[in-house]
């Protein structure tokens, strides 16, 4: 089956054959129906986070289960699915006390390393990317890497559940737990960030602020829910936030990935403030920040997946979608075919979506 191929950093992912291994115990077979673009995906294809080759990229997708192993209960052949990188394990201390996005012991649902591989290519081990590997025809993972969904839920705006959303309105709405009336600023507007910002609409946030440096994102911004914007490319983000609140913001969030805009964020909240980086800082990069600012109660923590629960979270997300309140439809700025994955890298960087969802079927 065709598959989207990582051969190493700075080298655009090929389309090549590979083959996945029939569904051992507690393992399902899906049909990849739809899978988003990333940024994460881009870090590890621009070498800014190590990653072995050879392996098949992606992990924000949904699709369609077509083969189960042994054990599995959760799920059967036909039920439609959205794949999530936050497998779980179900006993660790982190799962046990309510954080399966933390998971301590990922052996637990991946293959013994003397069993065959889940992919593999001319008899090779390929490596499955963040136990997704969602730039395939099909997917062979655990069954704690799924959700069974609703029928009437179309696949492509599932997929965007997978990872974006659920990172950027979960990181909202879990993590910095924000309340009605709270002022916002969301550093980036592209998927994750567009994310946070309907989720601090849906919170009650009664300010929300945009900060990107492309025009076309700010109006986008706009649409999803943010009452006011930052042109960082023209201002101080920082000076202007200040501005715009009389002396800061209560909370804000970083959804991008660089280490300025993490430091941005920060000084951009007032004094007991809570500042909360979604976006993956590059391996070594450190945030700097005046040791002050802390004697003021402001607060930098971090964020994984939107501090997620998947399965009761993102059935929750596609309630907010079905009711109105969740706007995925225009999240989505073009379909592509597999094919067109390195284009859609390209796009991404160039700032010219907010996601693209490569199409299966």
């Amino acid at each position: 089956m065709k598959a989207a191929v990582f051969h190493g950093p700075k080298l655009p992912l090929s389309i090549e054959d590979v083959e996945l291994d029939k569904p051992q115990d507690r393992e399902v077979l899906i049909k990849t129906v739809a899978s988003g673009v990333c940024h994460s995906d881009l870090h590890f294809v621009d070498g800014f986070y190590p990653y072995p080759a050879p392996a098949v990229l992606g992990h924000e997708a949904a699709g369609i289960i077509e083969e189960v192993g042994r054990q599995v209960t959760y799920v059967k052949p036909g039920d439609h699915v959205i794949c999530c990188l936050s497998v779980f394990c179900g006993n660790c201390e982190q799962c046990m006390s309510g954080h399966p996005n933390r998971c301590s012991n990922k052996a637990a649902t991946q293959r013994n390393p003397n069993d065959k591989p889940r992919i593999s290519q001319k008899g090779k081990p390929v490596n499955q990317f963040l136990d997704i590997s969602s730039y395939c025809e099909k997917m062979l993972l655990h069954e704690n890497a799924v959700v069974k969904i609703r029928e009437d839920l179309p696949l492509d705006r599932a997929a965007l559940i997978g990872c974006g959303v659920t990172t950027g309105v979960g990181a909202v709405l879990n993590t910095a737990k924000i309340e009605p009336g709270s002022t916002v600023a969301v550093f980036g507007a592209g998927g994750v960030g567009l994310a946070a910002i309907q989720g601090a609409r849906i919170a009650g946030a009664r300010k929300i602020i945009a900060v990107d440096m492309f025009e076309g994102k700010l109006a986008m911004a706009k649409r999803m829910g943010a009452t006011d914007t930052v042109d960082a490319s023209n201002s101080d983000p920082v000076d202007e936030i200040r501005k715009m609140t009389g002396g800061g913001v209560d909370y804000s969030f970083e959804a991008i990935g660089l280490k300025k805009a993490a430091e941005q964020a920060f000084n951009s909240l007032k004094a007991g403030g809570t500042a909360t980086v979604i976006g993956m800082i590059p391996v070594g990069q450190k945030v700097e920040i005046d040791g002050y600012m802390f004697l003021t109660e402001r607060k930098l923590q971090g964020s994984n997946m939107g501090s997620n629960r998947f399965r009761i979270d993102m059935p929750k997300y596609i309630d907010f979608y079905l009711q109105g309140r969740l706007n995925l439809d225009d999240m989505i700025s073009q379909r592509r075919k597999l094919e067109d994955v390195n284009d859609a890298f390209r796009a991404m960087k160039a700032g010219e979506v907010a996601r693209t969802v490569l199409m299966f079927n």
